[in-house]
């Protein structure tokens, strides 16, 4: 590659910054521009106008001091808006991966990948291409699978009510959006209920968001 990738790191431990600075800068196609310890450091690096150059890339941890770095995306975005954002993370869980993506980043890699595995990722997204961690595409399709099984016991309409729901709909404003009646509304919540053998809204919610 000609191309030199430019490169932030946002994270808190400091054995795990120093030594994934030190392998990305022993490539001549990469380069560390920036690492900072929390979203709070950025925030700080933007008032005293030291956040250039703007990477293309920015690995960014979860669990930070401070601001999450799921949370921190958003800040990331306003002052890098042309950075692509990896997730690099020790945690695996369908949440964090489902807002990671919802906030804008384009992957999302666990820790326990070699260094060099790392890199390819970096390489991977510099050119183009969304990447997940083994483990993290397993974990995405199981839950499209789990997802879909679910949608299959249930209606069209079902289905739409379950949307409308997760989307925070109240049961009236889901009425006016799908005419039908509030009735209608809760007759159909209570099939979808049992089949689904759940009996609240936030075991609907479980089911469709981690399962």
């Amino acid at each position: 590659m000609n191309k030199i990738i430019q490169i932030g790191i946002i994270e808190d431990d400091k054995v795990i910054g120093n030594t994934l600075r030190q392998f990305l800068d022993q490539h001549d196609h990469v380069e560390v521009v920036h690492y900072y310890q929390s979203i709070e450091e950025v925030d700080t690096a933007f008032k005293k106008n030291k956040l250039n150059p703007m990477p293309e890339i920015v690995l960014l941890d979860i669990v930070l001091p401070g601001m999450s770095g799921i949370t921190g995306i958003k800040s990331l975005k306003k002052y890098w808006p042309q950075a692509d954002v990896i997730m690099f993370s020790v945690m695996d869980n369908y949440e964090n991966i489902f807002d990671s993506l919802c906030e804008g980043a384009v992957g999302y890699i666990t820790k326990d990948l070699k260094m060099a595995d790392v890199l390819q990722a970096v390489e991977d997204v510099a050119s183009g291409k969304g990447i997940m961690s083994p483990s993290i595409a397993r974990k995405i399709a199981e839950s499209f699978h789990s997802k879909k099984r679910l949608e299959v016991q249930l209606s069209p309409r079902e289905i739409e009510i379950v949307h409308g729901i997760i989307a925070g709909l109240s049961y009236k404003l889901l009425g006016e959006k799908l005419g039908i009646s509030i009735d209608t509304v809760r007759k159909h919540i209570k099939s979808i209920y049992k089949k689904l053998q759940i009996n609240s809204k936030a075991q609907l919610m479980n089911k469709f968001y981690t399962n």
